[in-house]
């Protein structure tokens, strides 16, 4: 049987930015980790935010453009 996989990408977006936020509560915070926290957190629910613009783009440049970005933020969190 060949049944087509359902790739939810809203979903697993936020759920990707909520499990960094969850990583990064029990994270001690110091003058060091307080702004790397703060970015991976930023980096990690941009992904969501800039995909869930991706599906309300006005034309398939802008779609691929903010699918791009999505692209740059998971690596910015990854690295």
């Amino acid at each position: 049987m060949n049944e087509k996989k359902h790739f939810d990408l809203e979903e697993r977006t936020a759920v990707f930015g909520e499990n960094v936020i969850e990583f990064c509560k029990p994270l001690k915070e110091s003058a060091i980790t307080r702004p790397l926290i703060s970015q991976i957190i930023r980096s990690a629910t941009s992904v969501g935010a800039n995909y869930q613009e991706a599906n309300g783009a006005s034309s398939r440049k802008d779609f691929r453009n903010k699918i791009h970005i999505c692209k740059k933020e998971a690596q910015e969190t990854g690295h």
